[in-house]
């Protein structure tokens, strides 16, 4: 579900703005808690504000909303597709403003959260890192690949840090496979398949709309195509067949060409028209010494579950014993990466803008070829 809750005016950004001195309560380095203020308050904002509850290095000091009720605490009108609903928070010690050009003015925070609609993100990025704050983003990083190259510009101009909260790479066999990759357990990376497909989301307000959500691709298949580069690098190319909706693709097969003989990787992504299977992601992922597979999908009726499995190239079958967790815990270890990031001046690989943004770049280059090829 998308979050509707816009304190954030577009036009607002062409008045000129000085950017302000960011206040760090210590020094660079030692342990302190990151002074988040949040800018989106309907579902995603709300599982962030669960998460920040239980961080132990970043706290949400502040947010801004322009429903007066939720500025009051009452969020309980909030619901989405996982996790506990919304309730009513606590104002202990919060700063609370009715806009997001209210709120990067604040010398008491550091980082700006934003959970916004996705052709909000841009805007509301440009201007946390004109007023001197660094910027934990929601994916996807922007809508439109030039916007994404502005944000990533802007920031390196003025030195602030963009984050993208890409959160697959921290849940359960995800984060799990990303740490054998990063370690190189089983050699290399050699190839794999990654699938991600939904039924027709229609509780998503303008998901076909280019200019608003963005579509399956840039929505939704932007998870897989930041993994895939975190895991593989950044491709040469790409071969698309699939089915167009609209100016958007609403479902793809890729094969993408990394340039080397013995590398292989494909993916399949997007929308079909079948309500009894809301939701259905997993992958294999082919390394020098083993595979590995897992696989999830929510039916009407109930979930299935293909738990992670390692299969070693002399013949054993491992069945890794994952971390029991809830809906937030990848979040929270999200949030923590991302303050450990902020304190150290250090990009957490997981959270790196310019690979968010090569995602939705590459999201594009997809949807594109698919349209040229049906055009």
């Amino acid at each position: 579900m998308r979050d509707d809750d816009c304190c954030f005016r577009e036009g607002y950004l062409k008045i000129a703005f000085v950017a302000q001195v960011r206040l760090i309560p210590e020094k660079l380095g030692t342990k302190y808690m990151i002074r988040v203020g949040l800018v989106g308050i309907g579902f995603m904002g709300w599982i962030h504000q669960l998460a920040y509850r239980r961080s132990k290095n970043a706290k949400l000091t502040a947010f801004c909303s322009s429903d007066a009720k939720k500025r009051a605490g009452d969020w309980r009108g909030i619901q989405g597709n996982f996790g506990p609903p919304g309730d009513q928070i606590s104002l202990d010690g919060m700063e609370v403003f009715e806009s997001l050009e209210q709120m990067v003015r604040s010398p008491n925070i550091d980082v700006i959260d934003i959970c916004l609609p996705p052709h909000l993100h841009a805007p509301a990025a440009q201007l946390a890192l004109e007023n001197g704050k660094d910027v934990l983003c929601e994916k996807p990083l922007a809508i439109h690949s030039e916007d994404c190259l502005r944000i990533m510009q802007t920031a390196k101009r003025l030195n602030r840090m963009v984050l993208v909260a890409h959160v697959l790479p921290y849940m359960g066999a995800f984060a799990y496979a990303t740490e054998i990759v990063a370690k190189k357990t089983y050699g290399v990376p050699m190839g794999g398949y990654f699938k991600r497909i939904i039924s027709d989301p229609s509780w998503i307000p303008d998901f076909y709309a280019k200019d608003k959500v963005g579509g399956p691709l840039v929505d939704l298949h932007v998870h897989d195509l930041h993994w895939i580069q975190l895991l593989f690098g950044k491709p040469k190319g790409v071969h698309v067949v699939g089915r167009m909706q609209g100016e958007v693709a609403k479902f793809v097969h890729v094969i993408y060409d990394f340039g080397e003989s013995q590398v292989a990787v494909a993916s399949t992504s997007g929308v079909i028209d079948g309500p009894g299977r809301p939701f259905t992601h997993g992958f294999e992922l082919h390394l020098e010494y083993a595979t590995l597979q897992h696989e999830f999908a929510a039916f009407s009726d109930s979930a299935e579950t293909m738990p992670l499995k390692i299969v070693t190239r002399d013949g054993q079958v491992i069945r890794p014993g994952l971390p029991a967790s809830d809906d937030i815990d990848a979040f929270v270890a999200e949030i923590e990466d991302m303050a450990e990031s902020v304190r150290t001046r250090t990009t957490a690989p997981r959270l790196d803008g310019t690979l968010a943004a090569q995602a939705v770049d590459l999201a594009i280059t997809i949807q594109q070829q698919l349209a040229s090829r049906q055009s």
